[in-house]
Order: structure tokens, then C-alpha cells, then sequence
């Protein structure tokens, strides 16, 4: 057991012949407590200053944990940040590809019905122009060979009698030579009538068919009929 400066200070001895001096002893005695007194409260100190810094210790372990904790979270948050930022990424550049992929599809099947429509038109027109060169050849041929029969009918031996210039020729001789070359246009016309082509000719231009068939009569003193 610790001993206490009362403890010291109560202390009784003993006398003995020839002992101690009693004055001497306690005057000893005295200075002993009071330096007992002072280590005492010095280990009172030093025991209270180190409680202080165990308190500061265990505070400041607490707070390296808590920061370590901190630190962890922290980490664990910035990866699950960045993860997430990695698949936001992922997930839009897949989006993106997707939709420039569309696009091009896209781009491209109107191109290629832009391409197609334009090759069927210019496959109806190739076939219309075709059809147009025939039948102007068609109407060629006819009127090259309505203007021949006209002339051969106008350089015959009735337009001679006609224009004789004795005076046998009579009303009836003029009648008749008019519709001899009326009869002879009508017979070229309906010769022609009957080739392979001149059906188209007609449905396609019946302005030009009509024209075709008028018949003019030229007399000799100028005159249409």
C-alpha cells in the first residue's frame, strides 16, 4: 500500500536508549512529506496530462478512422461514378451509332428509290421518244405519199384536158377529174390506214390524221377547194 504523507506524518517510533533525536527526526520527517507532497502532485499532473492525451490519442484515432471511412466512401463513390459514367458513354456512343446507322439507311433507300424512279422515267421516256420518232416517221411516209399521189393525179392527162386551152372541156369533164382525185386521196389515205403502225398514229395524234386527210384541189385559175 501506497504510503500517504498523513500516513508519514502520523508515523510514531519507538524509543530506544541512546536512540535518534526526536526533533531531528521529525524535522527530516517534515521535509520527506512535503517532498512526497510534491511528487505526488507531480504524478497527479503528469497522470492527468496523460489522460488528456490518451483523450487526445483516442480522439484522433477516432478521427483517422472516420477519415479512413471518409477516404473508402469517397473512393467507392468515385468509382461507381466513373462506372456509371463509363456505361452512360458505352450506351451513347451506342445510341449515336444507331442512329447514324438509320440515317445512312435511311439516306440511302431514298437514294435508291430517287435512282429507281429516275431510271423507270427514263425508261418511260426513252420508250415515249421511241414511240415519237415512230410515228413521225409514220406520218412522213403517209403525207410523202399522199403529196406523191397528189402529183402524179395533178400531172395526169385529166389536169391536160382541163387546161386545154380549146374549149371542149365542160362542166361535167371538171366534176370529174375532182373526184377522180378525191377518190384517189381516199384510197391513199385508207392504204395507209391499214399498215402495222398507223393505229398508234392516230390515238396519238389525231390533229395531225385529220390534217392529213383533207384533200386540196388546186384549179388552174388559183383557187382551193
Amino acid at each position: 500500500m501506497v504510503l500517504s504523507p498523513q500516513d508519514i506524518h502520523n508515523k510514531e517510533f519507538s524509543t530506544k536508549l541512546r536512540g535518534y533525536n526526536i526533533d531531528e527526526v521529525n524535522d527530516f520527517l517534515d521535509q520527506v512529506i512535503k517532498d512526497y507532497q510534491m511528487v505526488l502532485q507531480e504524478n497527479k499532473d503528469l497522470q492527468s496530462k496523460l489522460d488528456e492525451s490518451e483523450d487526445k490519442l483516442k480522439y484522433f484515432n477516432d478521427l483517422k478512422s472516420s477519415l479512413n471511412q471518409s477516404i473508402l466512401v469517397a473512393q467507392e463513390a468515385a468509382d461507381k461514378v466513373k462506372e456509371n459514367s463509363k456505361k452512360e458513354a458505352e450506351i451513347t456512343n451506342r445510341e449515336a451509332q444507331k442512329q447514324a446507322s438509320d440515317t445512312i439507311n435511311a439516306a440511302s433507300e431514298k437514294a435508291n428509290r430517287l435512282l429507281d424512279e429516275s431510271a423507270k422515267r427514263a425508261k418511260r421516256l426513252a420508250v415515249e421518244t421511241d414511240d415519237l420518232k415512230k410515228n413521225t416517221r409514220v406520218f412522213r411516209q403517209r403525207l410523202q405519199v399522199m403529196l406523191e399521189s397528189q402529183l402524179e393525179v395533178i400531172k395526169g392527162k385529166d389536169w391536160d384536158n382541163l387546161v386545154d386551152e380549146e374549149p371542149s372541156t365542160t362542166y361535167e369533164d371538171i366534176e370529174k377529174v375532182v373526184g377522180d382525185l378525191d377518190n384517189s386521196s381516199d384510197s391513199e389515205v385508207e392504204y395507209n390506214d391499214k399498215q402495222g403502225d398507223s393505229a398508234d398514229l392516230v390515238e396519238d395524234s389525231p390533229a395531225k390524221d385529220d390534217d392529213s386527210r383533207k384533200t386540196v384541189v388546186i384549179y388552174p385559175d388559183g383557187q382551193e377547194k
